[in-house]
């Protein structure tokens, strides 16, 4: 079946572009050799005209041309919730306009510790020696919705079968280490008595990229695994033992759908709109568990939001929580230079965090910030500065 017939609830121009085109011109079926596929493109949003600004209560001061310009680059991962809000807020503050490249979180803390960017978006948490190269300047993460990556896969054997590939820590960390290199091996076969596991390659697909999605990927395997945190450890960018590489969640989800056989690390939501198969995993609880937003909340709740605001909650406790679970952030400066771009970033933040925001992160397979966690950030929010003043 040709992929344009998938109802997407977003418009990702880089998804769509690039599954449809190796989907839509002949019949699904898989590459005679593993392909890697192409990098995101650079999203631009246009401003709606004729709505009044509700928040901030001041107008917005302009550019010549009639809009605030906001720059922003960094994580694939929330990719497709931020596309959306960037459009919807337009109806909100007709003056607001957001450009937005998906380069990667390792990209976008490279940007924004350089100022070439208003904000960065990151699933990567700052490392000290981040906020020291910019000292006396303050970074400040900010987390705005939580997630969850998931380990999908292109198996045609098993695509009909009622119930999805189980996969668990020692078996992933295996497959990555290339120890596990059939779809039939022992270890999985233990896990999936009901499946038919064909006898074919295992072809591994990894971010090619410094990548916030790897980070928490990585992250939860370096908890899991001792074998996988003594061998490869953790990170934006890890030095893989094996696989094929793609660019973006956008890359890697594109990679697995060329390729018969293949299985790659991708935010939930790209999985869902492409209609890629991902595994349930059993967690740090010995319980197999379903990626959704109630047990990614399970990840959040038992995990507390340190002063920083930024926490890891990749293979937390929790009988029912997902153990590849990551918060998102926005990274930006408390104080900054440029009124009228701090001033549309408040605005904008405000207005995610709210429950038309929330709505919409919803219905995008993302998980809202619990309420105690959004005032948190809307009271750090508040002590944003532009110019030595305060901007609430």
């Amino acid at each position: 079946m040709c992929l344009s017939s998938i109802r997407f609830r977003v418009l990702v121009p880089a998804v769509v572009a690039l599954v449809l085109a190796s989907a839509c011109s002949g019949p699904w079926a898989p590459a005679a050799t593993p392909t890697t596929a192409a990098p995101p493109a650079t999203t631009v949003v246009p401003a709606p005209t004729g709505v009044p600004v509700v928040r901030p209560t001041a107008a917005l001061p302009k550019s010549s041309s009639g809009a605030v310009l906001i720059n922003g680059a960094g994580a694939s991962f929330p990719y497709p919730l931020y596309s959306r809000w960037f459009y919807e807020y337009t109806r909100v503050a007709s003056s607001a306009r957001f450009n937005y490249q998906s380069i990667g979180s390792g990209g976008g803390i490279s940007q924004i510790k350089a100022r070439t960017v208003d904000f960065a978006g990151s699933d990567a948490i700052l490392k000290p020696e981040d906020y020291r190269e910019v000292a006396p300047a303050r970074l400040q993460m900010l987390p705005t919705v939580a997630g969850a990556v998931v380990l999908a896969y292109n198996i045609k054997e098993i695509d009909k079968a009622q119930t999805p590939l189980v996969l668990d820590a020692d078996t992933v960390a295996g497959i990555y280490l290339g120890k596990i290199n059939k779809w039939n091996d022992p270890a999985i076969a233990a896990l999936n008595p009901s499946l038919p596991l064909p006898k074919s390659d295992i072809i591994v697909v990894h971010r090619s990229d410094g990548s916030g999605t790897t980070a928490v990927f990585t992250d939860y395997l370096a908890k899991a695994n001792e074998t996988w945190k003594a061998q490869v450890g953790s990170g934006t960018s890890v030095r893989w033992p094996l696989g094929l590489g793609g660019k973006g969640n956008e890359g890697v989800a594109g990679v697995v759908s060329q390729n018969e056989g293949a299985i790659g690390y991708v935010e939930l939501a790209f999985a869902r709109q492409i209609g890629l198969r991902y595994a349930n995993l059993k967690n740090s609880a010995g319980n197999v568990v379903e990626a959704s937003a109630a047990t990614v909340q399970n990840a959040m709740a038992d995990t507390a939001l340190p002063d920083t605001l930024a926490v890891s909650i990749a293979n937390a406790p929790g009988k029912d929580s997902w153990p590849i679970a990551s918060y998102t952030y926005l990274i930006v400066y408390m104080e900054q230079d440029d009124c009228a771009k701090a001033q549309a970033l408040l605005g904008f933040m405000s207005w995610a965090l709210s429950d038309a925001g929330s709505r919409i992160a919803s219905e995008l397979d993302y998980v809202p910030l619990a309420a105690k966690t959004r005032d948190l950030v809307l009271q750090r929010l508040s002590q944003m500065t532009c110019q030595g003043k305060v901007l609430m």
